[in-house]
């Protein structure tokens, strides 16, 4: 096996890492106390070809493979979760959804302006009472012509006040809403400026202060047929090859959150010191610190595994689902304890693990919660789920 990266690899890294330091990192601590999401940031994440990694060149991306994707959002992660975010919903759930189910007119309409970085967009499948539960989505979408009008609103969406293009999940067969049938779901794809859709932002949270939550309401929002992504019905199969990829960046995110606690608790534990020499040399502190290390490595494993797949062009539901749940626990535990290896100091904002516990909550919830996701790998483990054939797969990068 060869664990190192390619030259593309290697060259994505290190642009990200000395992009998220230059743009964000002296800023960051600020945006996250005042809860202000920086919307240059985007313009300058767009210029420095983020919005468009992994999306082939013919549609104007950077044709990079599905493991440099990960390997950016590691180092974005390192910085603060809302830069990550970013590209989990604009590249992860949106444009890659795009590229694998859209048709060749959605992907000029649409991909090519996202992957330059001229539109910015997002995934709406959340709603005020329905998350894990999908069946439990009260957005609709009636036949009207050959056009569909929207109804509903959409709830913890990221950029949804900043986005221009939304992907929207909605029922389309009514009998089939009553017996909660997943097959009478379908996406829709919406564009900022349409009549009847507003959005909103949501203040007052936990963590990733930094990043932009929202709400986003359809109000008669009508939509043309060519706007529908995938056949008619198709909506629930491509919502979830959707949070594969989703999935997928919050893992690899997970590892550069694990990483920056570590850095962070190894410098603090060699400068303070408690009974006459520096915390470093305390066995309990040298505990949780050997508990980051060794996760860090196998989340990281994990991820890599799951992209590997991806650029295969093999399944990976399963993989990517482990390396989202071990990845977030094992980050929220790094956290943890490296607020505790700061004391006092890390229960105050005076230092970047106060900010890290806060968002290293989050990804237990968003993209499939932590118990979604116990119950998948069991019911792999015990044979009682099988992935079926798509019709649109994730196509393997050029």
């Amino acid at each position: 096996m060869d664990f190192s990266f390619t030259d593309d690899q290697l060259q994505v890294q290190g642009l990200t890492r000395e992009f998220a330091n230059r743009e964000a990192a002296a800023t960051i601590k600020e945006c996250d106390e005042t809860a202000c999401f920086d919307r240059d940031f985007l313009t300058k994440m767009a210029e420095a070809g983020l919005l468009g990694l992994s999306i082939p060149q013919r549609y104007g991306g950077t044709g990079n493979d599905y493991i440099a994707l990960g390997i950016a959002c590691e180092e974005l992660e390192y910085v603060d979760t809302s830069l990550r975010v970013v590209l989990s919903v604009h590249v992860g759930l949106n444009s890659l959804t795009l590229l694998t189910w859209g048709t060749e007119e959605q992907k000029q309409r649409w991909l090519v302006p996202q992957a330059k970085g001229d539109k910015v967009a997002t995934f709406a499948m959340t709603e005020p009472s329905a998350g894990s539960d999908v069946a439990g989505i009260q957005t609709h979408a009636r036949k009207d012509g050959k056009e569909y009008v929207l109804v509903g609103e959409k709830m913890w969406i990221s950029l949804a006040d900043v986005a221009d293009h939304f992907i929207i999940l909605a029922w389309t067969v009514p009998a089939k809403r009553q017996a909660r049938d997943h097959s009478g779901l379908s996406c829709f794809i919406v564009e900022r400026g349409m009549n009847g859709l507003t959005t909103a932002s949501i203040h007052g949270k936990l963590g990733v202060r930094a990043g932009n939550t929202g709400s986003i309401a359809l109000d008669d929002v009508r939509v043309p047929e060519a706007n529908r992504l995938g056949f008619e019905g198709e909506g629930f199969k491509i919502a979830m090859s959707a949070l594969d990829q989703g999935r997928y960046t919050v893992a690899a995110g997970s590892t550069g959150l694990i990483r920056a606690c570590l850095d962070a608790s190894v410098e603090y534990a060699r400068i303070r010191t408690t009974f006459g020499k520096p915390i470093a040399e305390h066995q309990l502190v040298k505990e949780m610190i050997a508990e980051m290390a060794g996760d860090y490595e196998a989340c990281r494993l994990l991820w890599l595994k799951a992209g590997w797949l991806k650029n295969e062009g093999k399944r990976n539901t399963r993989e990517t689902s482990l390396a989202k749940l071990y990845g977030c626990a094992a980050a929220e535990e790094a956290a943890s304890n490296a607020v505790q290896i700061h004391g006092a100091y890390g229960f105050s904002s005076e230092y970047n693990v106060e900010r890290f516990y806060r968002n290293a909550k989050g990804a237990q919830i968003y993209e499939g919660t932590r118990e979604i996701h116990k119950l998948l790998q069991g019911d792999y483990a015990l044979g009682l789920r099988e992935d079926k054939p798509l019709r649109c797969t994730l196509p393997i990068p050029e």
